[in-house]
């Protein structure tokens, strides 16, 4: 009992201390448009959106362009319209919608319309870490079919890369019996180069029932370029190769293809009551080996805020095409609708 007791007690100090720290840094310094100054802490921009937390207030949402200047001694991941990347701290300006860059050599007047992401560059790794997880759900009382959805995203950000993780799992029952299952999960690393170009290596597993592949495992080494990144959109486009080996279903043969790959990613967010996020991304794959084969993956996941920021309701839309499926029985596409509620870390 007393063991325990010096446990609570030790848990309740590391908790007042954790919570210390977090109000010791909120330092950070906002100045609005209208002349009201407002501390607290900058946690990131992006979309044209600065994410603020403020003491009593909470985590709040403010949008670029009614920021007149930004002052904080904290170190960020400052990244431009034109790609170029600062790794450095902010200071006020006299001028209106332009504030101080501090770099080690000097310090840079910008346009806070030509800042496209700040993230800052903290020790802690759970604070360089955000992500996605939705959840959905339907259910057909009169054809005894439901259907259960699971994805979601974790990103962790360093000095000019990150690593992410995804994940997207759909099986469909009917009556007590997996009838259908769609699953994919993936592990990328993105290296930021100069003038809005970088680099990306991922490894990927997905399973489709429907297309007869009972396993395939991916690797993927391509190179991503920026077409348009704003306040409002992200838009990029990418190439490279795919190596994949494929388990079907079937009897037939484990296969082992080259591919080349296009891929074209188009974020938007709209800031308006309610916020709207919609992403969408298509992938196009021509194979080198395995005869005159090509997949398409298309995917949509349009979402409105619900509550706050950090809960969003909407749906994702799937369509898979593979022009000669691992099982030859199997049928040459796969597509689906669900609803989706999205919770949002960071």
């Amino acid at each position: 009992m007393k063991r325990f007791a010096i446990y609570i007690i030790l848990f309740s100090i590391s908790i007042f201390v954790v919570q210390n720290n977090g109000i010791a840094q909120k330092t950070d310094t906002i100045i609005h448009i209208n002349g009201n100054v407002l501390t607290g802490e900058l946690k990131k921009l992006v979309y044209g959106v600065a994410t603020w937390k403020m003491d009593g207030m909470g985590t709040i949402s403010m949008e670029e362009r009614k920021i007149r200047t930004i002052r904080s001694n904290k170190l960020f991941e400052i990244k431009m319209k034109n790609g170029f990347i600062y790794f450095g701290s902010f200071d006020t300006s006299n001028v209106d919608r332009n504030v101080y860059i501090l770099i080690t050599n000097g310090k840079n007047l910008v346009h806070l319309d030509d800042i496209v992401e700040v993230y800052p560059l903290k020790r802690s790794f759970w604070m360089r870490t955000t992500g996605n997880f939705s959840l959905g759900a339907n259910f057909s009382k009169g054809s005894n079919v439901g259907t259960i959805v699971f994805s979601g995203n974790l990103d962790y950000r360093k000095r000019k890369s990150y690593f992410n993780l995804s994940w997207d799992d759909n099986n469909t029952f009917q009556g007590d019996s997996l009838s259908s299952s769609k699953s994919d999960i993936m592990v990328a690393w993105q290296r930021l180069l100069k003038k809005s170009w970088s680099t990306e290596v991922s490894t990927q597993a997905s399973q489709n029932t429907e297309l007869g592949t009972k396993l395939r495992l991916g690797l993927n080494v391509i190179g991503l370029k920026d077409i348009s990144y704003n306040s409002w959109n992200r838009l990029y486009i990418g190439a490279g190769l795919n190596v994949a080996r494929e388990t079907p279903y079937d009897d037939s043969d484990i296969t082992n293809d080259l591919a080349g790959m296009l891929q074209v990613v188009w974020k938007v967010f709209k800031y308006t009551t309610p916020k709207v996020w919609v992403d969408v991304n298509v992938s196009f794959l021509p194979y080198i080996t395995g005869g005159n084969r090509y997949r398409t993956v298309f995917n949509l996941n349009p979402k409105v805020s619900i509550f706050s920021d950090d809960f969003k309701v909407g749906f994702k839309f799937y369509y898979n095409y593979d022009s000669k499926p691992p099982s030859v029985e199997s049928s040459t596409t796969d597509y689906g609708l669900n609803l989706e509620l999205t919770y949002t870390l960071h």
